[in-house]
Order: C-alpha cells, then sequence, then structure tokens
C-alpha cells in the first residue's frame, strides 16, 4: 500500500477490537479502535477515515448511529457493519442506508480482509476518477 488507509473500528466487545487491531496493522493498515459507538462518532467528526468497520448492535449509540455519522461527515469513507445478530433485515437496513459491506460474528480476519482490500479498491476506483 502507498499510504496506508486509515480505519476506525467500533466494537463494544474489547478482545474483537484488540485482535482486529493486531490483525490488521500486520496488513499495514492505519487503525483506531473505539469501544463506544459516541466516541467513535466523536472521532468522526475530528478525523477523516477511509474505511469505518462498526459493529451494529451497542449499547445507547450503535452501529447504524455510527454508519448516519459516516453518511454526514465523511460520505466518501466506506462503512463495513459486523453484527452477532446477523438478520437479513438488519443488512438490507444497513445496506439501505448506505453501508459498504455486512459481515456476520463470529468470522475470521481473512473475511473482513477482503472486504477491506474490495473498499480499498472502490476508493482508489473513485479518487482516480475525480
Amino acid at each position: 500500500m502507498e499510504s496506508k488507509i486509515k480505519v476506525l473500528l467500533v466494537d463494544d466487545e474489547e478482545i474483537v477490537g484488540k485482535r482486529l487491531k493486531i490483525a490488521l496493522e500486520k496488513d499495514g493498515y492505519a487503525i483506531e479502535v473505539y469501544q463506544s459507538g459516541q466516541e467513535a462518532i466523536d472521532r468522526l467528526k475530528k478525523e477523516l477515515f477511509d474505511i469505518v468497520v462498526a459493529d451494529i448492535r451497542m449499547d445507547e449509540v450503535n452501529g447504524l448511529d455510527v454508519l448516519q455519522a459516516v453518511q454526514e461527515n465523511s460520505p466518501r469513507s466506506k462503512t463495513i457493519m459486523i453484527t452477532g445478530y446477523a438478520t437479513v433485515e438488519l443488512a438490507r437496513e444497513a445496506q439501505a442506508k448506505g453501508a459498504f459491506g455486512f459481515i456476520a460474528k463470529p468470522f475470521r480476519p481473512k473475511e473482513l480482509r477482503k472486504l477491506l482490500e474490495k473498499a480499498t479498491r472502490e476508493l482508489k476506483k473513485s479518487s482516480e476518477a475525480e
């Protein structure tokens, strides 16, 4: 990768964030991890990220709220939704609201890597078209 792709990851399960941070940094991504949807939204208002990975089901501020904040603050960013409660309805709702992709827990890091690589390619295509 020429310049590091900036990824914001928000998941209320601390272990998920820690494991994914280690795995994705090895792949060359610059990653920030938050356990709170509100903290992630606050960060999104101050910093632009290329990709946002958000758990749909969190206390108080959920992944759909994070998705909305991404759309408002950084519409160029690609958002990937993750959840332990995968339902077709949630996937459709997230994608209807602009999510780039959807992945269900439990998943392997390589599954997320594939989505991140796809999102990165889309970002490069859109920046080349500008």
